[in-house]
């Protein structure tokens, strides 16, 4: 519990502003869901509902831009509430905002290299977003031919060592990252999504994240982008 609460009180006290995807494809029935207000306590399925309809937009093209005024910004100045909480990978091609037609205040995004869940700033940005800001939506995101991920099962599949400064490369590969080089060729399993199950079932073991899906006020979930279609699945 000191080790949680270190995290937490380090994030809190230096300020650290954060960036952190997902939803199920095609609930995507889901066309018209009502804006949340800055104050407004809400469910993990309506913020998950928010997140498929967001995407939905973003896959047919007919995106809103939703809370992306001069206004809007103004308005939260002072104070954030963000409905989910997005741990996603790197990747340019992938921007959590736009794969789910959100704005200013609405999410909290998380990106590394490869999606890693370290012990230290990564897993306590997750926790202060949780815990301080209330997002009552995890997803964890995914997507097709990740660079790092690719690179990293490389490394594995071949047994040498990775080239070049990158640490991704230096560290020793996550056990999900060996599953997903292990899980690479089968049929219908792309690469990454092995790994981006096992960081789903570690975040939900982290003490105080599982206190918060135990109480009913979070919910951890999956999520694989597809780069081809825009499906968030």
């Amino acid at each position: 519990m000191s080790k949680q609460l270190s995290r937490r009180g380090f994030l809190k006290s230096a300020g650290l502003g954060m960036a952190v995807a997902a939803a199920e494809p095609a609930i995507a029935s889901a066309a018209s869901v009502p804006e949340p207000r800055p104050r407004m306590a809400m469910a993990p399925g309506q913020a998950l509902q928010l997140l498929i309809a967001g995407n939905r937009r973003w896959v047919t093209g007919t995106v809103t831009h939703p809370h992306q005024s001069v206004g809007r910004r103004e308005a939260l100045r002072h104070v954030q509430h963000p409905f989910a909480t997005i741990v996603s990978r790197i990747d340019s091609r992938v921007p959590p905002e736009l794969v789910f037609d959100r704005g200013i205040g609405d999410m909290a995004v998380i990106r590394t290299g490869a999606q890693v869940l370290d012990d230290g700033v990564v897993l306590g940005s997750v926790e202060f977003s949780c815990d301080h800001l209330h997002t009552p939506l995890v997803p964890i995101m995914g997507h097709q031919r990740c660079g790092a991920v690719e690179a990293a099962i490389r490394v594995i599949q071949s047994g040498s060592t990775a080239p070049g400064p990158y640490s991704v490369g230096r560290r020793r590969p996550s056990p999900g990252i060996r599953r997903g080089g292990q899980a690479a060729g089968r049929p219908g399993r792309q690469h990454g999504e092995s790994a981006d199950d096992t960081r789903v079932r570690r975040l939900r073991t982290d003490p105080l994240i599982h206190e918060l899906i135990a109480h009913g006020k979070l919910v951890v979930r999956g999520a694989y982008y597809s780069l081809g279609t825009g499906v968030c699945r």
